[in-house]
């Protein structure tokens, strides 16, 4: 999978991943089947593409960068992947507008914005909180530094489980 130069845009590491599907699927490897996800600041789209070869039905990308963007488009093609997903090149918010207009509800939702933006966590976990896109039983995964903790709760979402791997942590919340 290519990737691009920089410290933002830094694909969720093999080890990392794994453990996240491995706890997503915990030992019914059907579990991710006929899913929706939405891959907020997609970068590579490695998370999406790992969820679209493990049975999802439908993944949105969602990057504000546009090399990003194409970057996912690249690696989707690569693997001989031309269904099942969405390339969004827009603000993260403004994709998600769009996809409730749709009438887009997700089961998993996967955030990693830059790790230097903690701002950014906040303000979209606090705005995902309030959207159609997350119903009773999504799931929503933020990927973040050990170091920095992106809060318990925002809105109706809580973190119901924290994984710490390496210099990496992942955050799962869903509704109470």
């Amino acid at each position: 999978m290519q990737s691009l130069p920089g410290m933002d845009l830094r694909p969720t590491a093999d080890r990392l991943r794994e453990t996240l599907f491995n706890v997503l699927t915990a030992g019914n490897p059907s579990a991710l089947q006929l899913t929706v996800w939405l891959d907020l600041f997609a970068g590579t789209g490695a998370v999406g593409i790992e969820a679209l070869s493990r049975g999802a039905e439908m993944v949105h990308f969602v990057d504000s960068s546009a090399k990003a963007a194409e970057m996912v488009r690249k690696n989707l093609k690569s693997l001989g992947i031309d269904q099942g997903f969405a390339v969004e090149n827009k603000a993260v918010a403004n994709a998600w507008n769009d996809m409730e207009k749709r009438g887009v509800v997700c089961d998993f939702i996967f955030l990693d914005p830059p790790y230097r933006l903690h701002d950014l966590y906040q303000e979209t976990l606090s705005q995902l909180a309030d959207t159609a896109l997350v119903k009773a039983g999504t799931i929503v995964i933020a990927e973040h530094e050990k170091r920095f903790d992106p809060g318990e709760s925002f809105g109706t979402l809580r973190r119901y489980r924290k994984l710490e791997q390496g210099d990496a942590t992942l955050s799962f919340y869903r509704r109470e």
